[in-house]
This record gives structure tokens, sequence and C-alpha cells, in this order.
């Protein structure tokens, strides 16, 4: 009679857990009263038991560290204890030298377990909860070892003895020579059974002497084939030994983008006898990698990952989903072809049926694939490579097949997906950009613009996720109609008649309604117990995370010292959240610093910011991460000057990888090119302009926020250099781009621009039209920092037309003062002091010497503030107002200082090649 195979168990006992459960008799003795040995305070146990926790919550992952790692980690929590708790490790481990000591410690560690049927509750007594996690966790290594054969038993112990013999010998455990192609054996036998199972088969008994001298070099992990170590994995010839990667700490915070290749790395075969990794834990492991490559982008290693894969592909060709990491791979670099061609062969294979949620089909489509998710996954890598027709023609045809196999699922990501789309993209009009029947509001009986076609599209894809109870869906979607309100005066698709309503402004309150419903996702999740996570989702953040200070500032010195670098902080453990959901959170807060700086509250903007920051910045991709920390950037330089900015510019440099597009570029470009335009720097002004429009896209619609920041970059850079006419062409042409695409936020601003460029020009009369069109559209979307500003340059607009009507520029300047100063920079507020003083010297009823104070105290502020800025132009203004007025009122010592200074900044301004910028040597 043939044996009956039993299927393998998903959890295997190995070294670590061991140790684990060795530290958990520490932690729990049986029948101790009160605080048991060798801990002498409440705080000392609390640490080893939240540690014990963190252990447990990441057991089944597909990584173990070694003894060293451990009891290096020991030394951070242990304090007083860690040599104790270090040796009685060590010792009671290698105490394990027969299957009876196995049996004793097991039979030992059961009666750590508290029962359930006492009546008697005594609240000073330890004992260990079954149903808790450690309880649990103790629970699973009893059942697993009752089922042990004692052939498994003495592979254990063989394995033991190999983790406890590396940390006596002192062996590195990262040591580069892992890659070393000398460590190989030719002759070792490569045999591995099927990837679902999940326990172990038996070498010759004559091969543990050679195996054993060859895993001497190797640290121990979980139960790996010799194909998935270091030597197996890499070791091709397709692959030259420049590309192996370098092996870095997995928990070491440094660069957190290469850790997960290492990882595999280190993943090695045990004692003569080969653990196989489960299935699930391989899944696991290539859904973490696409997350770390969707967090990190461009910055994650290409080359070493992608060998990695590849080797993965020889070993299971059944795993398909290494085929899309491969296409994940290569879309966050950019390559287009390799992209491309993993995305046919993912769906080829797998034909959409692996690793994509959805729900199942009412049809009997499902048994030939899903060609939908195919089309979506399609139009969006074109969406993401910045190719908008294609990305709508694919994505409108997904829409079709969707409604085909009534994919109702598919359809309503297909709809988000056209939103974003939409949203992001600049399309002028529909008309000749996509020809379809099955586009989503073909059938409205009325031509809409593109805005309300994204109007209608969001509106239908909420209800269509709503119904299907998509949750992360719909919040997304809430983040998008928050967007949408933003920058959107919301009118009545049909109106018409006199009765009709006509809204002419956004509402705010809308904004705020909708960034809560998408942040009220956080509250179904609240509960670790109602949060189910896939097979193969790990929570091994939880260890990454320990080491991590409490408050730690946002832009540290990396070289900063830690005052309590021994200590773990365990109140900033992650919690069970999933990442995706407080991805979308973490969203709504940057949607939510975007809004309040376009509204003019810049302590609320900034507020948002290092909420983001501190508490979002790693669950986000890295791209959100370096938007939040270019936002605080751009903040300093505006209400702190330069030096403290690039200061942080340095440090966030740093942090994020410098690639094409960064947001960290981008703003060093920004803060290069306002520096170089204060300082008079007009050459080197236009260089930083020219590279920054260089890093947008060439397709039309494709980064046209960057594309009109060029152009209105360059426009004040003509203004700079006296050419009116031509800075006055650009603002023109800038204007009418902005109006095609809808871009009515970023029009007032221009309208600003000439308004400015006529004041400069001796044509007041021509810009007051321009500055009151700016205040129109600061008042439809509710823009009341611009609308102050817009107010100032209306002033200063009718203060050039005569002294006549310096009243009324006061009168104007002073209805936006409490605005300007209380929101404004440093640039906005020094203009509002010298108008102001200009205004009072203006006015032929006011004497200086009978209220000196009301032009010096502006004047004398507003030069202190420029200096921080090194705006030579307006520095030099407040100081010849300054000089006029110590003038008149006598006092010469304070007027030649000030001339002093006035010449000062006229001589930098007009000679800048002669000052010594060593900040522009620098960048």
């Amino acid at each position: 009679m043939e044996a009956i195979l039993k299927p393998p168990p998903s959890f295997a006992i190995t070294p670590h857990k061991l140790s684990i459960c060795v530290l958990v008799q520490v932690y729990a003795p049986p029948s101790q009263i009160s605080i048991p040995f060798p801990f002498s305070s409440v705080s000392q146990h609390n640490h080893l038991g939240v540690f014990l926790l963190s252990l447990t919550k990441e057991c089944d992952g597909i990584f173990e560290p070694t003894l060293d790692e451990l009891i290096s980690q020991l030394r951070e929590i242990g304090g007083l204890l860690n040599h104790w708790l270090s040796d009685h490790l060590t010792r009671r481990l290698s105490s394990l030298a027969s299957p009876d000591d196995l049996f004793n410690f097991f039979a030992d560690l059961r009666g750590i377990l508290g029962g359930s049927d006492s009546n008697v509750m005594d609240y000073d007594l330890i004992m260990l909860d079954p149903n808790s996690n450690i309880g649990m966790f103790v629970r699973r290594c009893l059942l697993t070892f009752n089922q042990m054969s004692f052939e498994g038993i003495c592979h254990l112990l063989t394995n033991i003895g190999t983790y406890c013999k590396e940390s006596l010998s002192g062996y590195p455990p990262y040591e580069l020579s892992h890659l070393d192609d000398s460590t190989n054996d030719p002759n070792a036998s490569l045999e591995f059974e099927d990837m679902d199972m999940g326990t172990f088969y038996d070498k010759d008994s004559e091969d543990f002497g050679e195996t054993e001298m060859r895993m001497e070099r190797f640290p121990f992990h979980d139960h790996t084939p010799q194909p998935f170590s270091e030597s197996g994995l890499v070791d091709d010839s397709d692959v030259s030994s420049s590309s192996k990667p370098k092996l870095i700490n997995r928990f070491s915070e440094a660069k957190p983008s290469v850790s997960s290749s290492s990882d595999l790395l280190r993943s090695v075969g045990s004692l003569g006898g080969i653990f196989l990794h489960a299935n699930w834990q391989v899944q696991g492991y290539l859904s973490e990698q696409a997350d770390a490559i969707e967090k990190y982008g461009s910055s994650f290693p290409l080359d070493a990952f992608e060998s990695i894969l590849k080797k993965l592909q020889q070993l299971a060709p059944e795993l398909h989903r290494v085929h899309y990491l491969r296409y994940l791979n290569n879309l966050y670099h950019d390559e287009y072809p390799g992209a491309l061609e993993n995305l046919h062969r993912y769906f080829d294979y797998s034909a959409g049926t692996e690793g994509v949620d959805c729900v199942p089909h009412l049809s009997g489509s499902g048994s030939f694939g899903r060609y939908e998710i195919a089309l979506l996954c399609l139009g969006m890598m074109h969406f993401h490579l910045g190719h908008p027709k294609k990305a709508l023609e694919v994505l409108t045809e997904a829409v079709r097949v969707s409604q085909q196999y009534s994919d109702d699922t598919c359809l309503a990501y297909t709809l988000v997906a056209i939103s974003n789309l939409l949203a992001e993209i600049g399309i002028s009009k529909m008309s000749g950009f996509i020809e379809s029947s099955y586009w989503p509001v073909a059938g409205m009986g009325t031509s809409l613009s593109v805005q309300q076609q994204l109007f209608v599209l969001l509106r239908r894809s909420l209800k269509r996720a709503g119904s299907l109870k998509l949750k992360r869906l719909v919040a997304s979607i809430h983040l998008e109609m928050a967007k949408f309100d933003i920058t959107h005066v919301q009118r009545s698709l049909l109106s018409f008649g006199p009765e009709a309503p006509m809204k002419l402004r956004t509402n705010p309150a809308n904004v705020y309604k909708e960034l809560w419903s998408s942040s009220h996702l956080i509250n179904e999740f609240g509960d670790e117990s109602s949060v189910m996570t896939a097979d193969g989702s790990f929570c091994t953040t939880w260890l990454k995370n320990l080491n991590k200070p409490i408050g730690s500032l946002i832009f540290s010195q990396e070289s900063e010292t830690r005052s309590n670098s021994g200590v773990f902080q365990f109140s900033a453990q992650p919690s069970s959240i999933p990442r995706s959901v407080l991805q979308v959170v973490g969203s709504s807060y940057l949607v939510r610093a975007g809004s309040w700086e376009m509204y003019g509250s810049a302590p609320l903007a900034q507020i948002n910011a290092l909420v983001f920051a501190t508490c979002f910045a790693e669950s986000s991709s890295s791209s959100d991460a370096a938007l939040a920390y270019s936002k605080l950037i751009q903040h300093l330089a505006v209400y702190k000057g330069y030096k403290d900015a690039f200061a942080a510019l340095r440090i966030a440099e740093k942090k994020f990888m410098r690639v094409s597009k960064s947001r960290i570029l981008l703003v060093k470009l920004q803060l290069l090119h306002e520096c170089a335009l204060h300082r008079g720097h007009l050459k080197l002004a236009q260089q930083f302009c020219d590279e920054l429009g260089v890093l947008a896209s060439s397709v039309t619609g494709v980064d046209m926020e960057l594309k009109t920041e060029a152009s209105l970059r360059h426009a004040r850079i003509l203004l700079a250099a006296n050419q009116y006419s031509q800075a006055a062409a650009v603002a023109h042409t800038l204007f009418c781009t902005c109006y095609k695409f809808n871009m009515q936020v970023k029009n007032a601003t221009v309208l600003l621009l000439l308004a400015v460029i006529h004041k400069k020009s001796g044509n007041a009369v021509l810009g007051i039209p321009y500055a009151l069109a700016s205040l129109s559209f600061c008042q439809s979307f509710n823009l009341d920092l611009l609308k102050g500003s817009a107010t100032l340059v209306l002033a200063e607009l009718w203060l050039s037309l005569g002294s006549n009507h310096a009243k009324k520029a006061l009168a104007l300047l002073h209805s936006c003062f409490q605005m300007l100063l209380g929101h404004g920079g440093l640039e906005l507020r020094s203009r509002a002091f010298i108008t102001e003083a200009k205004c009072y010297l203006a006015d032929p009823n006011f004497s200086v010497s009978d209220n000196p104070q009301l032009v010096l105290e502006p004047l004398i502020q507003a030069s202190e503030e420029l200096q921080l800025l090194e705006y030579h132009e307006l520095a030099s203004e407040s100081f010849y107002l300054l000089a006029i007025v110590y003038d008149k009122l006598g006092q010469l010592d304070e007027r030649e200082d000030a001339s002093f200074s006035f010449r000062k900044h006229i001589t930098a301004l007009e000679n800048p090649e002669d000052m010594d910028d060593p900040l522009f040597s620098k960048f």
C-alpha cells in the first residue's frame, strides 16, 4: 500500500524561531510573581515584550536574521541586561544537543501558556495568554514540533549547531565574500520540489561532511534551496561580476531601496537537507518588491533586481508574477521596450488571472482570461510614460471590454484611470483627440468641455465604486474630487433661462468635505483584527522601525549622533493599517497642504506638509515624500531666507535620489533661479530657467505645470532686464496657453505679471485692467494671498499715476495689510512696507517731522527682511527712501549709513559678475 503524503505545513521550526521561544521563556516564566528575574523594572519587562511581539509578527517572512543580528537587536533593548540576555540565549541554544533536549525544551515551553479553565485570577501571576500574538506563536511552534519526524528533529539539531557556530566564530553575516564564485560547488545538487512544498527532503548522509564545509561560509536562513542562495541566484553566465548587487544590512536605514535585493541574496540553504519556501512566501516576497519599486521608483536597483528575477523565472516558470515585477522594474526606470515586452508576457502567461484583486464574474468570460485588466495596465503604462492619446485609446477599449464581460470592478478602476488622466494631462478639447462610441460620456446628448466630462466621470466613478463597496477606490475618488473642486468653478451642465443657477466661485467647504471623506477611510482599519491581509503579506516593518527616534527632525543631519541611540522607541511602531490605505490618507494631507498654499494660509500648509513627512513618508512613494520635503524647503526660502532653505536642500538631496523630474531637483532649480534673479545674475537665472524647461516633456499637454512655470520665469527675467515688450509677449502667449488648457488658477498669476510689466514700463493706466482681472480670478478661486498681492500691485499702479491718488492707494493697501503681513513671505511683506512708506511720502498733507515712525518703521523692517533674501533691487529702494527720510529729519549719520547701503546694493545689482558667490559654486 502506498504511503499517503500529507500536505506540507506552512510553518516550519527554525533556529531563529527557537531563539524567540527561549526569549519568551525569559519574558514569561511559569509560576512567577510580580517582575520576573532578571528584570529590575516593569519598563525593562515591557521592552522585551514589545520586541518579542515584533519578532512574532514577522516570523512568517521569507527572511530571518542570523544569531548575530538577533543579539545586536537585543543590545538595543536590553540596556544593562544585554549581556545576560545574549549569554543566556547562546547557552540555551548550545545546550540543545540531542532529540531529548528538544523534547524537554518544548515540554517546558508548554508550561508557560496560561489555561482558560482557571477560576481564580491572580493579577500578580505572570501568565501568557494562549490567544495573544506571542501565545499563538508558541502554540504554532508546539504543534509543528509534535508533527515533526525523527529525521526532521535531527535535521533541526544540525541547523541549530550551524546557527550557533556562525555566531561563536564571529563570522560577519553580510560580507561580500558571499558573492565569491569560489564558494560555489559545481557538483552541488540543485534538486528541489515544487514551490508549493513547505517541507524538506533529506540528502544522502555521505554528503553531510562536504556540505558542512561549504555551509560554514553562509549564515543560516529560512529553509531555501541552493538555487536561491547567493551563489546560485546571482552566478549566471549572462551576468557579469560588476552587476552583482552589494549586500546591505536589511535593518539599516541608509538605503532601504536596495535592501530588498540583498535580502534574497542572503537566503541560503540549510545544512544537509534543503528546505523549500512555500509558494505563498515567494508570492509575498514578490508583492513586497512590487511595493518597493512603486515606493522608490527609479532609485530602485534596475540591473541587480533584474538578474534576480531572471533566475527566479528559470527556477519557477509557473510564477507569472515575475514577469509583472520585471514590467514594473522597467516602467519606473522609463524603459519603454522592456516594460511593454514584460507586460505582454505577463498577460500571455497568466491571462490576467493572477495577482489581481477582483470580484467573481457574473458571466463565464473568466475562462478566457482578463483582457480588460491587460488593457487597463497597458493604458496606465502609456499614461506613466507620457503618451496621453495612446493611453486614452487603450482605456476606452478597456471600458468596452469591461462592459462586454460585465466586469464592474475593472470598469470602475478604468473610469478612475481616465479621470486621473484628464486631470493630469492638458487636453484642450476631445474632438479629434479620440473618437469612440464607447467613450464613457459619449451619450450625454450635449457637447461638454473636458472639465465637464471629467466632473461627470468622477461622479459616475464614485457612484459605481460605492455600489461595489470598493472602499479604497472610493477614498481615491474623493481625493480627486477635492483636487477638482480646488481648481474648477462648478457650473450647471445645462444652464439656461433667467433663473438658471450661476455659481462663479469655488467652495472650500466642499474641498475639505471631500478630503474628510477620503481620510475617513482610515477609521475602517483602526482595529487590527479587522484587517484581512492576503497570504504572503508580512509585518516586516516592525523590526525595521524599532530604532527610529521619536520626534526626530525632518531635516536632521545624518552625521549627528543620537543622544539615546541605545534605547528603542517602541511608541513609534507602525500600525497594522494596509500601506495602500496609508498612501491615500497621506495623499489627502498633501492635497490639504497644496490647497492651503493656494488659499493663502502658510501655517496650515506647513503643518499639513509636516504631518505627511512625519507620519506618512515611510508608507508613501518617494515622489510624494519628495513633494512634501520640497514644500517645506520652499516655505523656508519664502519665510526664512535662502540660507536655511539651501541647508535643508542639501539634506533632502542626500535623502532622495537625484533623477530626472524629481521634486528635489525641481525645487533646487527654482531656488537657484529665484536667488540669481534677486541678486541680478540674469544670465545665470536664464540658465536655471532653461534647465527647468528641459525637464518638461515635449509631448503636447504633458507636464503643463512645468512648462507654464518655465515660461513665467522667463518672462520675469525679461522684465528684470527691462525688455518690457518681449516680457509682455511671453506673458500674453502664456495666458493664451493657460486659457486653452483651462488652467485658470495659473491665469491669475499671469494677469498679475502683465500688470507688473505695464507698471514698470510706465503704462500704469494699461496695467490697472490686468490687475482688476487678476483680482476677479482670485475671488473666483478663493486665492486670498494672491488676491492680497494683486491688491498691492493695484495700489502701486494708482500711486504711480500721481500724488493725488496716494490716499486711494493707501486705502487699498491697508485693506489687504492683514493678509500680507500675516501670511506673506519676506518679499511680499517688504513690498507692502515700501509701498506704505511711499504712499505717506507722496501725500502732500503728510509731514515726516510730525510722524517719522510711520515711514521709518516699515522701511527699516523692509530693509532687514530684504537683506535675508539678498534682493538687491528692492533693498536699494528701501535704503534710498530711508536716506531721504533721515535727510528730512536731519539725522546725518543715519543718512550716510543708508546711502552707503544703497550704493552697495546698486553696485551689486549692476555688477553681479564681480560678486563672490560660493552658493552657486556648490550647486
